[in-house]
Parts: C-alpha cells; structure tokens; sequence
C-alpha cells in the first residue's frame, strides 16, 4: 500500500507547517488563549485563506474536494501547534454533518461560509448522563405544524460558545438510549430559547453547555431524515475520531522531540542526561509509542469514509485504543523525564500531555473503546 503523500498534499503539509512554526509559537499560544474567545480570529481568518477551512467541501460548496488524508495532514500540524482555533468542532464535526446528511440546499446555504471561515458551526450531541452512549439522548424535537420544537440540554459542545449555529442531536421517538428515533436539527446560536455557557477546558480549547427551551425549527433544518440520524451521527463521529488521532499524532511526535532535545541539554554529574543509557531506552520506548499511533491514525483516515459502517467503526474503535494508550506512555514519560519543569504552565510538555488526555476521553477513551471493538468480534476476524 502507497503511504506517500501526493504533491498537491505534501504543499498543503509544507504550507500549513510553515504558517504554524511562524505564527504558533508557546508564548503567542498563551497569549490567544488570553483573547476574548480563547482563540485566534486572525489566525483563523488566515485558515481560510488558506482553504484549510474548505478542504473537504465540495468545489460547488466553496471547499477544494478534499478528503480525510487531507484533514489528517492538517490535524496532525495543529496538533504539534497545540492550535486553539474550532476546526474540529466547525469544519470535522459541524460542517461534516451537514456535508453528509443536509439538503443539496442546506449544503448549498451552509457551507459556503463555513469554507470561508465566516460561518463557525458545533456539534451539539453530547448529553451529562450519555457518557460514551451516542444513542443516549434525552434532548427532545416534537412536530409543531410545519417544523419542530426542541426541549433539552447538551454538555461539552466543542467550541459551542462561538458558533454561530448548532447542529444538535434530539429524540423524535422511542426510549432514551433507542438508536432509532434521533433527529439531527440545524439551530441558530441565537435563536429564542438557546442559552449557551461557555468555559474553558482542562486543555485550553474552549466548550459550552447549551440549553434549548421551547426552540422552534423549520422542518428544512432537519438533517437527514428525521428519526434515522443515527447512523449520521455515528459516521460523523468516526471522522471526528480519525481526526482527533491525527491531532495526537502531532502532540506525541512533539512531545518526544522536546523531550530528547531536554535529555541533550539538561546535564547531571557533569554529563548530559541522555547519555545514560537507561533514560535513553525511554526516549526509544516513547518513539515506539509515537510510531504506533502514527500507524493506526493511518488506518483510521483510510477507513473514515468506508461505507461499511461496522468495518469503519472496528477501525476507529482500534485506532482510539492505541491513541490512547500511546498518550499515557509517551505523555508520562515525557513528565518524568523532564522532571518537575515538566509539570509547570511555563513549559510546553505539561500542555501536550493535558491535550493528549483530553483525545484520549473525547468520544470514549481506550477502555471504552477496546470493550466496543471486543464487542464486535475484534479488528481483524479470526
């Protein structure tokens, strides 16, 4: 199989990698989470120029046609970059929604001005008693003449706090952890009856909880077929997964360079600390990590799009066991090995591993996911 990047992904991989070693430095992070909205508008502005915000939008949508080797090459940069800005949440999660399931006409509205960076979405599914459930929605859409009313609260909406509209998950019938019956709804941020409180997370990027209290719709703001978006939101999900991965692909591989060029540089008795082969074989046991998950984020991105949805799910299942397992090896060891400055706001390591612990729970972590993949027969079929 051919992992080599084509010449128009490696410009890509150079742009972006270039635009972020200029404008993302450690110290220019701390100051855009100090901005008003946790993030960079000019940054983001400047994502849009881009096209990153239009890569996996079709040409007739205001995007470039690209696919998830793309979104990969982007993620995995932003995750070196520690980047703050809401493209996941927007342009994976949002975006992807609506992409998959909307109306030639909803797409036709909609993404045109997430491409250009004007329109942010976010991925309103989550609910404080689902855990990892994605059928777990208590969140409710009842007929209303010609739309819908919308009753619930969701929790930990990505970014939520700056969209300008929601793409929310409510049950239309059945019990509340039925895979039937699910509606996905497109609301507008500041439509009566949604209140939103925004917060920052344990690894700086930004969240919401959102309310919604008698929210009326039009019934064109349904996506997909009301009653069937479970399957939607489970292949949303997959993406969002596959692109988390590669996030934490960049943070591991940027994890263990700083902390080899630390063993180089910190000296004790006189000599470097790398010199000592038993610190050494722990930057070897940390590359191992890195590659391993560098792998299965392959895999995942190959398997994002895969219209077997149970295949696809075996896969991304497999891939966030190893994100997350990878995290907590080479996290831990880049800690211990840079000692008590890796634990201080002032150092770049401890930001990682807060960011790589964060993937590891989003949308279920290892456990989580290494009980579903066992559910399902395993990856690879005996």
């Amino acid at each position: 199989m051919d992992f080599e990047l084509s010449e128009e992904q490696r410009l890509l991989k150079d742009s972006v990698e270039r635009l972020l070693a200029d404008r993302y430095g450690f110290e220019a992070r701390q100051g855009f989470l100090r901005e008003p909205e946790g993030w960079s508008r000019a940054l983001w502005q400047r994502y849009a120029e881009l096209g990153l915000t239009g890569l996996p939008f079709a040409e007739a949508h205001g995007g470039f046609g690209g696919g998830p080797v793309e979104v990969m090459i982007v993620m995995e940069a932003f995750g070196r970059a520690l980047a703050l800005e809401p493209y996941l949440a927007s342009v994976v999660l949002g975006g992807g929604a609506v992409r998959l399931g909307g109306s030639e006409a909803m797409r036709s509205a909609v993404l045109p001005g997430v491409a250009a960076g004007e329109r942010k979405l976010a991925f309103a599914h989550a609910e404080r008693q689902a855990r990892y459930d994605l059928a777990d929605v208590a969140a409710t859409a009842r007929r209303d003449g010609g739309g819908y009313v919308l009753d619930g609260a969701k929790s930990l909406v990505l970014h939520g706090d700056a969209a300008d509209q929601l793409v929310v998950s409510a049950r239309l019938t059945g019990a509340q952890r039925d895979a039937q019956g699910l509606g996905l709804f497109l609301v507008d941020a500041a439509a009566p009856g949604v209140t939103r409180r925004g917060y920052a997370m344990v690894d700086g990027l930004r969240a919401a909880e959102v309310t919604l209290a008698n929210v009326r719709v039009d019934a064109t703001a349904a996506i997909g077929e009301p009653g069937e978006a479970f399957r939607l939101i489970a292949q949303v999900v997959d993406q969002g997964i596959a692109a988390l991965c590669a996030e934490a692909v960049g943070a591991l591989a940027a994890m263990h360079e700083l902390t080899v060029e630390y063993l180089r540089t910190r000296k004790q008795f006189g000599v470097p600390i790398g010199s000592f082969q038993v610190l050494q074989h722990r930057a070897a046991e940390m590359l191992i990590g890195v590659e391993q998950a560098r792998s299965m984020a392959m895999l995942a991105t190959m398997m994002a799009e895969e219209g077997d949805a149970t295949e696809r799910a075996k896969a991304i299942a497999a891939a966030k066991v190893q994100i997350g397992r990878s995290a907590r090896a080479v996290g831990q060891a880049a800690i211990q090995l840079h000692g008590g400055i890796g634990m201080t706001m002032e150092y770049q390591v401890g930001h990682y591993f807060k960011r790589v612990t964060a993937i590891d729970t989003m949308f279920g972590d290892a456990d989580h996911h290494l009980a579903r993949l066992a559910r399902m027969g395993g990856l690879i079929a005996a």
